[in-house]
């Protein structure tokens, strides 16, 4: 394991020039300190976790030291926010430090969110406040546990330095790392601004450095939105299957690697609902759970749209077409593992969908039906569910289907049943309610509630003994925060 001042840089995107980004020095915060540090993305790097508890940690980490040969740089993009398309994003408020390798040959950018203003931070501040860059931390490393891809996060530092939003907080700062911080965006930046040439420029170092065996095929451009398409249909068959809501699904918010990327007002299912908006600011709703899906598609064909001068519109269009169908394979694989199947049977879509029209008119909770599905028997878990329902008669009807659907899988030991279940269905998700308390207790200088629920997520599907308040469902009242584009 290495220390801090070992770390080793190839800052790869830094070199492509001044037209994909600037240099910008971090500004510092006041008074920095540890918030939370990930162990388990601090060894993506080959650091030693105890590096987190040294005082050049929280310097690094809050922009008042840098490393030699770190190259701080804000990236220019563009995007379609909300459907309209915006002529010029960027980092407002992050600033890529560098890149740097480990031991396996692995490229990880630094990227440091909240570390002051940039040439794209427009009227913005630069900054991000604690409770923001808690979320962000929380959600990068708990969606990672659950097998879905993200972004990670290495740390928060949190500051006495004020910021306003709806009121006075504090500053804090949250380093994520990501093979990449390339966004769709990008290449409608170039496409847009009618720059073929640096659109090639991109190109060809997202090939060269990301989609190496594209180059293989015939065309390679054609070979990586292919592969974009793929990895963005999976990506948004498990946000669907954990019942997981971005909340700002733009353009500039969706990663070339097809990883879950921006956190800002995310949530989580409690109660299952398919019209569910996380985002308070989403007043049409847009980027409800529902229409992740098609938002997904769209999102995919405004890349495609930029993608014109190297493919042509048929190849395009065609490639587009197998987005819905890779979609609802992976999603339909998913939800037939979280159901407890192991065969596939052609009436198991019909299944699912009866199922979550009657979550849907209950109100049940969506992760803790299928956690407890898994517990007993199927008549006895069936028995204990039951009393969730308001249709019971129509739930009682859907339970002969289902136990009639597990007998046709032969006969199964109820040991390794349960055990195949629980190893797809969380027993801990990040509810909003639970970082809301981890939130307010940090905001007041308690930083043990941030890491103990991070250490709980860390592991969602094993049962910790003594984290039984984590499994239960929320009060009413932690159903119904509202968390905004700030949060």
């Amino acid at each position: 394991m290495k220390a801090l001042d070992e770390l080793t840089f190839d800052n790869r995107f830094a070199r492509l020039g001044d037209t994909f980004s600037v240099h910008v020095l971090p500004e510092p915060i006041d008074n920095p300190r540890l918030v939370v540090a990930s162990p388990a993305a601090m060894t993506l790097l080959d650091l030693d976790p105890a590096e987190a508890q040294t005082p050049a940690f929280a310097e690094l980490f809050s922009g008042h030291k840098l490393w030699a040969d770190a190259v701080p740089r804000a990236m220019v993009y563009s995007g379609h926010q909300f459907g309209s398309y915006n002529p010029q994003l960027g980092d407002g408020r992050g600033l890529l430090l560098g890149e740097v390798y480990n031991q396996a040959g692995e490229h990880w950018d630094l990227h440091l969110k909240g570390a002051g203003q940039t040439p794209f931070s427009r009227m913005g501040d630069g900054r991000a406040v604690l409770r923001s860059s808690i979320r962000e931390f929380l959600a990068s490393e708990a969606l990672h546990a659950l097998n879905i891809p993200t972004t990670r996060a290495l740390c928060v530092i949190g500051s006495d330095t004020p910021v306003w939003r709806e009121k006075q907080e504090r500053a804090a700062m949250v380093l994520r790392l990501s093979p990449s911080h390339v966004r769709f965006g990008h290449f409608e930046y170039f496409y847009y601004t009618k720059r073929p040439e640096k659109q090639k420029e991109l190109g060809d170092y997202l090939l060269a450095m990301h989609f190496p065996e594209c180059l293989e095929q015939p065309e390679p451009y054609l070979a990586m939105f292919r592969e974009i398409v793929e990895r963005n249909a999976e990506l948004i068959a498990k946000w669907q299957a954990y019942g997981f809501c971005h909340g700002v699904m733009n353009t500039d918010n969706m990663s070339i690697l097809g990883i879950t990327f921006d956190y800002g007002p995310f949530a989580f299912l409690d109660d299952f609902d398919a019209h569910f908006i996380c985002n308070h600011s989403d007043d049409q709703g847009r980027y409800s759970f529902s229409n992740q899906v098609p938002i997904g598609q769209w999102n995919l064909s405004a890349l495609a749209q930029a993608l014109t001068p190297f493919i042509s519109v048929e190849a395009l269009r065609e490639t587009l077409g197998l987005y819905l169908p890779l979609y609802q394979a992976h999603y339909l694989d998913l939800m037939r593992r979280r159901l407890g199947f192991t065969t596939a049977e052609e009436d198991d879509q019909k299944l699912l969908e009866q199922l979550l029209q009657l979550m849907q008119n209950s109100g049940v909770d969506y992760s803790l039906f299928f956690r407890r599905l898994g517990e007993e028997l199927p008549e006895q878990a069936l028995a204990r569910l039951r009393d969730d329902f308001v249709d019971i008669k129509g739930f009682d009807a859907w339970g002969e289907r289902y136990v009639a659907r597990v007998a046709r899988e032969g006969e199964v030991d109820q040991q390794q049943r349960r055990a195949r279940m629980h190893a797809v269905n969380p027993l801990y998700i990040l509810r909003n309610y639970l970082a809301q308390k981890a939130i307010d207790a940090a905001e007041g200088g308690d930083y043990s509630e941030v890491r103990r629920l991070h250490a709980v997520l860390s592991n969602p599907f094993e049962e910790q003994p003594g984290m039984q308040s984590y499994a239960e469902r929320p009060p009413e009242w932690g159903k119904h925060l509202e968390i905004s584009c700030s949060s």
